[in-house]
C-alpha cells in the first residue's frame, strides 16, 4: 500500500493530519480506522490547533509507538531506544520540512479552536497534505529497514 498516497486522500476527505498519518497505517498497526482517528483526535493543527508539533509528526510517532515501544515500566533501555527512534524521524521530517512545528512550516501564529472550513483555497494555501505524506515516507522507509516483530 501506497500509505502516503492514502495519508493525502484521508487529508483531503476532512481527516486532521495527525489522524490521516495514522489511520493510512491501521493495516501495519492492527487497528481499526475509527479507534486511530480518535486515538489521534486531538493532535491536529499541531496539538488542538496550538500550532505545536505538526500533527503530521505525532501520527507518525503513535504509529512508531504501536509498533516499536516499550510498554514495562523501568525499562530504561526501551524507553533510551524509542526516544532515539523518535528523534531520528523527527530530525528526518525536520530535515525535508524545515521544522517539526506547525505554526512554523504555516508560517501562522496560535490560532482558536475554531477549526478552519475545508474548502478548495484551504487545501491549496496549505502544504499540510504535503506533510502527511512526508510522515507517511519517512515512516514506510523506516518501516521497510526495520520489519516490526510481533
Amino acid at each position: 500500500m501506497e500509505h502516503d498516497i492514502y495519508a493525502a486522500e484521508l487529508f483531503l476527505k476532512g481527516y486532521n493530519c495527525a489522524q490521516a498519518v495514522a489511520v493510512a497505517f491501521c493495516d501495519v498497526t492492527g487497528l481499526t480506522p475509527e479507534f486511530s482517528a480518535k486515538m489521534a483526535s486531538s493532535f491536529g493543527g499541531g496539538m488542538g490547533r496550538m500550532r505545536e508539533v505538526c500533527g503530521s509528526v505525532s501520527g507518525m510517532l503513535m504509529v512508531v509507538g504501536l509498533l516499536y515501544g516499550y510498554d514495562t515500566p523501568g525499562d530504561h533501555a526501551g524507553k533510551k531506544a524509542q526516544y532515539a527512534l523518535v528523534q531520528e524521524l523527527a530530525g528526518k521530517f525536520r530535515e525535508q520540512a524545515g521544522s517539526i512545528i506547525c505554526r512554523e512550516i504555516l508560517k501562522n501564529p496560535p490560532s482558536d479552536p475554531t477549526p478552519s472550513p475545508r474548502t478548495q483555497e484551504y487545501y491549496e494555501k496549505r502544504p499540510c497534505t504535503r506533510m502527511v505524506m512526508l510522515a507517511a515516507r519517512i515512516l514506510d522507509e523506516y518501516i521497510a529497514e526495520h520489519p516490526p516483530v510481533g
